[in-house]
């Protein structure tokens, strides 16, 4: 349950949300990816309360506006890296050519081009990390949530994964929402939220991040 949680992020900001287990950090993200309502207040993107919008509605905003990166990637078995990275443009409506075209150009920028036909049992934790991201990115969203997206990786690919959002951040400008529990990461993210018992208890931004380093 959260209690009286305002936040502001600005666009190409990487923000982590950290706190203990049951703090309400996965909650607040869910608001924000407007996949749960609170009680009260909104849920605004330029000064739009996005959650004045209800079903279809609701759900369109969400695929071209919001990607989703999970602790464990959630790539659909059956379906090659291509076509999971594919999918959020195909259900979006975008041509088949043109969501091929743009998960390529992300695949690539990866490298997992070679891996591309590859099912998600036939890649490394890493790789599959890697094509989640992708598939968060594919219809250019203004905003990625992640919810813990190193928690299952080792200690290389979870460094390389975190690379990853900053190398985002600087080369497509793109704005992160991370709940983590690695301080390594939260240490070097633009602003740290800390949440107990569904309340912030501090937030603290990048100079003085750089200031307590």
């Amino acid at each position: 349950m959260l209690d009286g949680v305002t936040i502001d992020i600005p666009q190409g900001m990487v923000c982590s949300i950290v706190g203990p287990s049951g703090a309400g950090k996965t909650t607040l993200l869910q608001i924000l990816g407007t996949l749960d309502r609170p009680d009260s207040g909104s849920v605004e993107f330029d000064g739009e309360d996005v959650l004045r919008l209800k079903g279809k509605a609701l759900a369109r905003w969400r695929n071209h506006n919001v990607g989703f990166v999970l602790q464990f990637h959630q790539l659909l078995p059956e379906f090659t890296l291509l076509e999971n990275v594919m999918m959020p443009a195909l259900i979006g409506g975008e041509s088949r050519s043109k969501a091929e075209k743009r998960a390529k150009q992300l695949i690539d920028y990866l490298g997992l081009m070679d891996r591309r036909e590859h099912r998600p049992a036939q890649l490394s934790g890493g790789e599959c990390q890697r094509a989640a991201v992708a598939r968060a990115l594919v219809n250019s969203p203004r905003v990625v949530l992640a919810d813990e997206p190193s928690g299952s990786l080792d200690t290389h690919n979870r460094e390389e994964l975190h690379r990853l959002f900053f190398d985002l951040r600087r080369d497509l400008g793109q704005t992160f929402v991370i709940v983590t529990h690695d301080m390594s990461l939260a240490q070097d993210t633009d602003l740290i939220i800390r949440l107990r018992d569904g309340i912030i208890v501090d937030d603290v931004h990048d100079d003085k991040i750089k200031d307590k380093g």
